[in-house]
Protein backbone atom coordinates (compact mmCIF):
# COMPACT_ATOMS: atom_id res chain seq x y z
CA UNK A 1 0.00 0.00 0.00
CA UNK A 2 1.48 3.31 -1.25
CA UNK A 3 0.13 6.63 0.39
CA UNK A 4 0.08 9.20 -2.48
CA UNK A 5 -0.95 12.81 -1.27
CA UNK A 6 -4.92 12.10 -0.43
CA UNK A 7 -5.09 8.46 -1.19
CA UNK A 8 -3.66 5.05 -0.97
CA UNK A 9 -2.58 3.22 -3.61
CA UNK A 10 -2.47 -0.51 -4.42
CA UNK A 11 -0.78 -2.03 -7.50
CA UNK A 12 -0.88 -5.35 -8.96
CA UNK A 13 0.69 -7.47 -12.40
CA UNK A 14 -2.55 -9.27 -13.50
CA UNK A 15 -1.67 -9.25 -17.17
CA UNK A 16 -1.90 -12.61 -17.83
CA UNK A 17 -5.39 -12.33 -16.91
CA UNK A 18 -8.75 -10.82 -19.15
CA UNK A 19 -10.77 -8.76 -17.35
CA UNK A 20 -13.45 -11.27 -16.37
CA UNK A 21 -11.10 -13.23 -15.20
CA UNK A 22 -10.40 -10.50 -12.44
CA UNK A 23 -12.28 -10.33 -9.04
CA UNK A 24 -11.50 -7.69 -6.52
CA UNK A 25 -14.06 -7.63 -2.74
CA UNK A 26 -12.86 -5.50 -0.33
CA UNK A 27 -14.08 -5.67 3.47
CA UNK A 28 -13.57 -3.78 6.89
CA UNK A 29 -10.54 -2.18 4.94
CA UNK A 30 -9.11 -5.14 3.44
CA UNK A 31 -8.91 -5.57 -0.48
CA UNK A 32 -8.61 -9.04 -2.26
CA UNK A 33 -7.54 -9.50 -5.44
CA UNK A 34 -8.40 -12.73 -6.90
CA UNK A 35 -7.53 -14.01 -10.79
CA UNK A 36 -7.94 -17.69 -12.39
CA UNK A 37 -7.05 -18.58 -15.38
CA UNK A 38 -9.47 -21.60 -16.85
CA UNK A 39 -8.24 -23.92 -20.09
CA UNK A 40 -10.99 -25.05 -22.22
CA UNK A 41 -10.85 -28.74 -20.94
CA UNK A 42 -12.35 -26.50 -17.54
CA UNK A 43 -8.89 -26.90 -16.05
CA UNK A 44 -6.99 -24.21 -14.06
CA UNK A 45 -4.16 -23.62 -15.43
CA UNK A 46 -3.09 -19.67 -13.25
CA UNK A 47 -4.44 -18.48 -10.66
CA UNK A 48 -3.74 -15.02 -9.16
CA UNK A 49 -4.63 -14.59 -5.09
CA UNK A 50 -3.22 -11.09 -3.07
CA UNK A 51 -4.88 -9.54 -0.04
CA UNK A 52 -3.83 -6.75 1.88
CA UNK A 53 -5.38 -3.98 4.38
CA UNK A 54 -5.55 -0.76 3.90
CA UNK A 55 -4.79 2.00 6.77
CA UNK A 56 -7.57 2.33 9.42
CA UNK A 57 -7.56 6.29 8.23
CA UNK A 58 -9.02 4.84 4.22
CA UNK A 59 -12.47 6.23 4.01
CA UNK A 60 -14.40 2.15 2.67
CA UNK A 61 -16.99 4.06 0.37
CA UNK A 62 -14.03 5.54 -1.44
CA UNK A 63 -12.57 2.98 -3.29
CA UNK A 64 -12.28 2.24 -6.80
CA UNK A 65 -10.29 -0.22 -9.02
CA UNK A 66 -9.10 0.28 -12.67
CA UNK A 67 -7.15 -2.00 -15.08
CA UNK A 68 -4.61 -0.27 -17.37
CA UNK A 69 -3.98 -1.39 -20.98
CA UNK A 70 -0.87 -2.92 -19.92
CA UNK A 71 -2.52 -5.36 -17.46
CA UNK A 72 -1.59 -3.17 -14.59
CA UNK A 73 -4.58 -2.92 -11.46
CA UNK A 74 -4.99 -0.37 -9.76
CA UNK A 75 -6.76 0.46 -6.46
CA UNK A 76 -7.22 3.78 -4.69
CA UNK A 77 -8.58 5.00 -1.60
CA UNK A 78 -9.23 8.12 -0.30
CA UNK A 79 -7.86 9.12 2.82
CA UNK A 80 -10.30 10.23 5.70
Amino acid sequence: VRAQGDTYQVVADVSQFEPPDIVVTTSNCHVAIQAEKVAEDGTVCDTFTHKCQLPEDTDPLSVSCALTEGGTLVITARRR
